[in-house]
């Protein structure tokens, strides 16, 4: 029997500030999403894991026995968890199992406070504001709205996974409904401090009814968690979808012409692309771009990191590190890129990141200001963001992401799938992937900013090495982070959810 379909209508909450809560019923959204089969990555991973691949989807068909397996978030599009949702659900869905993508929605309050909890996860105060009563009532009430109409669509003895704080409140609920519940939190901390005890004090009381954790490192489980019931799975990236499906050269530089992050003076069409079902699109809306002059020419080498406007990616430190150790004479450009503020629904602190790195470039001299760009990505089509930002990555001379808290970083596995040569930050997830002076080069403090810029500096200088990096890096990603494995480890979990 298929799940209802979800009212997509939203209407504002009514906020009673004497009460301290929302008022007004708020509204679900379900993300459609189309099925792939799975055998498109046949080519990339063989035989071998291609059959097994094959064999855990049947397993877990059997085991589901027409259960859905619902996923639930805050956001349709705009940073790594909406990316791999579309990606892996579309192959769920391609394997025959009743996958479904579910978003809650709340209010600007609502999203205050999970940007709390999460920048407290990852071990900082964010906008040191408060969590106590005030916002736990807030949040409760937000969700329990949410879960109402959850409950018209969640059966008995399906499977869900909730991600990352805004719907951990609805675990018991959902439990209490003969669902089992997972939660998957993609953000952590390596070292606990005061700010990760508060996150996890808040939270505490919402997951007693989870079934199991899902993690991308081991340092990320709750602190109470028994270790027999988290189990760790690694993102992954989908090598066919519009952020990293293959590009030639003359559709990179006619993209980048186009949206006018690089520019040679001539009029650019409107750029085609394939959406991740394969149906085509069109490149037709520009980047917005704070620039002195006009953009970098082809030739320029071009130094880039694409983030969201977050404080955790230290946009601010790469501007600051790129305009005082990164010798001009190089001749090299830096290209920060994010989404446009308003295009990410569950991220009110983007807007204050972006005007702090704007402040920042205007206190730079001329000269630097004129090498270093700040682009703000359309989020119309996310598929057509995601091609700029392919374009973007293969055309750079270097990837950057200076992060000062990760929880795994897609933007470096999506640079290394695309063989460029990467300098990041020793944290999180990034750690995982890249192995310094193989993958990529790390650095072991992010706020050491002359090492920053010597290790671009030495990426641009030694084409040779970088090159090495670059190829590493790319056989890296095939062997430990394209869908396949990452399908086979959510099936297993499937498998084990009677």
């Amino acid at each position: 029997m298929p799940l209802p379909r979800l009212d997509t209508a939203r209407h504002p909450p009514h906020w009673d500030r004497q009460a301290g809560i929302a008022t007004a019923q708020t509204r679900l959204h379900e993300v459609q999403v189309q099925a792939v089969d799975i055998a498109r990555l046949a080519p990339l991973i063989g035989v071998e894991r291609m059959e097994t691949v094959e064999h855990v989807a049947e397993v877990a068909h059997a085991a589901l026995a027409g259960r859905a397996v619902i996923n639930i978030n805050s956001a349709a599009a705009g940073g790594g968890v909406a990316e791999m949702l579309m990606s892996l659900l579309s192959y769920v869905r391609g394997a025959g199992i009743d996958a479904r993508w579910l978003v809650i929605s709340g209010d600007h309050a609502f999203f205050e406070t999970t940007k709390r909890i999460h920048h407290g996860l990852y071990g900082g105060p964010g906008d040191g504001g408060p969590l106590g009563e005030f916002e736990r009532r807030h949040y409760e009430q937000v969700l329990h709205e949410n879960a109402n109409e959850l409950l018209v669509v969640v059966r008995r003895g399906d499977v869900i996974l909730l991600h990352d704080p805004q719907p951990a409140g609805l675990a018991r609920v959902l439990a209490a409904a003969g669902a089992r519940v997972f939660w998957r939190c993609h953000v952590g901390c390596d070292v606990p401090n005061e700010w990760t005890r508060r996150a996890w004090e808040f939270l505490r009381p919402y997951l007693d009814g989870v079934s199991e954790y899902v993690v991308s490192r081991p340092a990320f489980a709750p602190p109470w968690a028994d270790p027999a019931g988290v189990t760790v799975i690694p993102p992954s990236i989908d090598p066919f979808s519009p952020k990293n499906q293959p590009m030639s050269h003359r559709t990179v530089h006619m993209t980048l012409g186009y949206v006018g992050l690089v520019g040679d003076g001539s009029h650019r069409p409107d750029v085609p692309f394939a959406h991740g079902d394969g149906s085509p699109g069109r490149i037709n809306r520009h980047a917005d771009i704070l620039q002195t002059g006009p953009p970098p020419p082809p030739e320029a080498p071009l130094v880039v990191q694409v983030s969201r406007w977050d404080h955790q990616k230290d946009m601010d430190g790469v501007i600051a590190g790129f305009a005082e150790h990164v010798d001009p004479r190089l001749g090299a450009h830096l290209v920060l890129a994010g989404p446009i503020v308003t295009g990410v629904a569950d991220d009110p602190d983007a807007r204050v990141v972006l005007e702090q790195c704007i402040v920042r470039w205007r206190q730079l001299p001329h000269s630097e200001r004129s090498r270093i760009h700040l682009a703000c990505l359309p989020m119309a089509d996310p598929d057509e963001q995601a091609a700029i930002v392919n374009a973007l990555q293969r055309h750079a001379r270097v990837v950057v992401q200076k992060s000062l808290a990760e929880g795994f970083g897609l933007t470096v596995t999506e640079a290394m799938w695309k063989a460029r040569p990467i300098v990041a930050s020793a944290v999180g997830g990034i750690v995982d992937q890249i192995t310094d002076g193989e993958h990529g080069l790390l650095l072991g403090d992010p706020a050491d900013l002359a090492g920053f810029g010597r290790a671009i500096a030495s990426l641009l200088t030694d084409p040779q090495e970088a090159a090495r990096l670059g190829r590493n890096a790319q056989l890296r990603v095939t062997e430990e982070y394209l869908g396949d494995r990452h399908l086979v480890q959510y099936g297993l979990l499937f498998a084990g959810a009677h």
